[in-house]
């Protein structure tokens, strides 16, 4: 038989419909196997984990064959309780399948401390991004006659005076007194000739 006949005859065609319905059936398999190893279709809502406890969030991810990762923890948040969950990656609601890690972050035990910069004679507005970027907030600003107009001359907290270097706890309001620039230079040499004046002594009579 010539390859011509051959390729027109019902043998071959019979061997391609055969060949045509292995390869079907092997795909048809093959979609089935991938869908079983990767569990498609197969997915978990992500539950909310915020303010849980680290003991919490492992017996809930347990009951859901999900798992966690402990990143890190974050600066003190007031409106987080002590030692719960402040952040978790995937967010809330995520569909995710068995086995995925949940990454989250803890809040601490308190606000941490931090030191005073030196805000003296700095503008105000150097002053407030200074504190703000020390997680410091801004008080209330109080003004006096001062020929530097928003010049920082003290700073306060709940009515004491702060010195350079003086540690306060993160979140902590720290009031500024402001020059009010309304002072002439004349008034105010004259107002530092006064502070600097001589005090007599009073003799001290010798035990």
């Amino acid at each position: 038989m010539s390859l011509r006949k051959y390729l027109t005859s019902r043998v071959f065609f019979g061997q391609v419909l055969i060949a045509l319905a292995i390869i079907a059936a092997l795909g048809y398999l093959f979609m089935h196997w991938l869908t079983f190893t990767t569990d498609h279709g197969h997915e978990i809502a992500v539950p909310n984990l915020s303010k849980l406890t680290e003991e919490q969030v492992e017996e809930k991810l347990d009951e859901l064959d999900l798992d966690y990762v402990l990143l890190d923890s974050v600066d003190y948040r007031s409106d987080f309780p002590q030692f719960s969950v402040v952040e978790q990656d995937p967010s809330p609601g995520t569909k995710v399948k068995v086995g995925r890690k949940i990454y989250i972050k803890i809040n601490t035990s308190g606000f941490s401390s931090v030191r005073i910069p030196d805000l003296i004679e700095k503008t105000y507005r150097e002053a407030v991004p200074t504190l703000k970027a020390l997680g410091l907030e801004e008080g209330t600003v109080t003004y006096v006659p001062n020929l530097g107009k928003d010049m920082v001359l003290e700073m306060r907290f709940k009515g004491r005076n702060l010195k350079v270097g003086d540690r306060v706890l993160k979140s902590s309001k720290i009031d500024l007194v402001l020059g009010d620039g309304k002072m002439s230079y004349e008034e105010e040499e004259s107002a530092a000739d006064t502070l600097v004046a001589p005090i007599e002594e009073t003799p001290v009579d010798e035990q």
